[in-house]
């Protein structure tokens, strides 16, 4: 079988997207029109919904005092159905309010990684945190608040940016790799290894995929000590659970795969969004609640390195199965 390299030639690379950058390959050039277009499109995304950036929508949300009324993209529309998807699939435990416990867990603009002394008293939505559906209501793409509220979007974000530029591709293949996020429109699988959280150089699977996306969460690549006391430190991390506001246990690393003709509409329209934020979910929450909402495989790697995974995940996993 041709390489990826042979198969799709054509590279255009956007290094600093949301922080990690993205890389196309594809079966047909870029052209400098189509390039520019997908700048301004990162661009726009970035200024609405980046917590990193000071002038982003989503900051100015933060620092209202006394909240309002915020009017969001139209393209922003289908990315607010699905996090109203995924809070009612894990009740709760996937929400954009999580922001506020992200930033009092040190994960804030600065990424000053230094937990703020009141975090005990104030995370999660058991502790009076901003809720979605109830303290931001919502209208079509108009969000309602009524004071200050930190909002991310990073658990579906990453993957529904991939899913907007590849709506913007004339490639008839293509893969779009967002440092752990793939969306492929292939006539033959592309094979993907799944990365070992625990080693980089090593792989626990190969993937092979031709048409869906395939997303990847692990707290390996994002984490930080936090000191107890003087001789005990604790391990923080970025995938938390919005409902006690901690980071989720047992699990080192989830794949989800969404095939192209997923269902409901919104996996198959933005498979990308709905495989990163599902992968994301599969920490905080039962699989078997999840799939009675999305179509979707997965994986999950556990603390004792035994893998878990539906029968038709499309993957060679290399580990135990639990």
């Amino acid at each position: 079988m041709d390489s990826l390299t042979q198969r799709m030639p054509f590279v255009t690379a956007f290094y600093r997207a949301l922080g990690t950058g993205m890389m196309i390959s594809a079966d047909s050039p870029i052209g400098d029109e189509s390039r520019s277009a997908m700048e301004s499109l990162i661009e726009d995304y970035e200024r609405v919904l980046s917590r990193f950036r000071n002038n982003s929508l989503i900051a100015t949300i933060g620092k209202a005092e006394h909240g309002g009324s915020f009017d969001f993209p139209d393209w922003c529309a289908p990315l607010f159905d699905l996090y109203d998807a995924l809070f009612s699939a894990t009740s709760g435990a996937i929400d954009p309010c999580v922001g506020e416990d992200l930033i009092r867990l040190g994960y804030d603009a600065s990424m000053s990684f230094t937990v703020t002394q009141d975090a005990p008293e104030h995370l999660g939505a058991l502790r009076g945190r901003a809720v979605w559906g109830r303290d931001v209501t919502r209208h079509e793409t108009t969000l309602v608040t009524h004071e200050p509220v930190q909002l991310d979007f990073g658990a579906c974000g990453k993957g529904y940016l991939v899913d907007l530029l590849g709506r913007m591709l004339r490639s008839t293949q293509f893969v779009i790799d967002a440092g752990g996020d793939l969306l492929i429109h292939a006539e033959q699988p592309i094979s993907v290894a799944l990365e070992d959280p625990e080693d980089q150089s090593h792989a626990i699977g190969i993937a092979h995929i031709a048409n869906g996306a395939l997303c990847a969460s692990a707290p390996s690549r994002r984490h930080w000590n936090v000191a107890v006391n003087e001789r005990t430190q604790i391990a923080i991390h970025h995938l938390l659970n919005a409902i006690d506001g901690l980071p989720a246990q047992q699990t080192e690393a989830s794949w989800a795969y969404v095939p192209a003709n997923a269902t409901p509409d919104i996996a198959r329209d933005y498979p990308a969004a709905v495989a990163d934020g599902l992968a994301t979910a599969l920490f905080v929450s039962d699989v078997a609640q999840l799939q009675r909402t999305f179509d979707f495989t997965y994986a999950t790697l556990d603390e004792s390195r035994q893998i878990a995974a539906s029968r038709n995940f499309p993957a060679e996993l290399f580990l135990r199965s639990a």
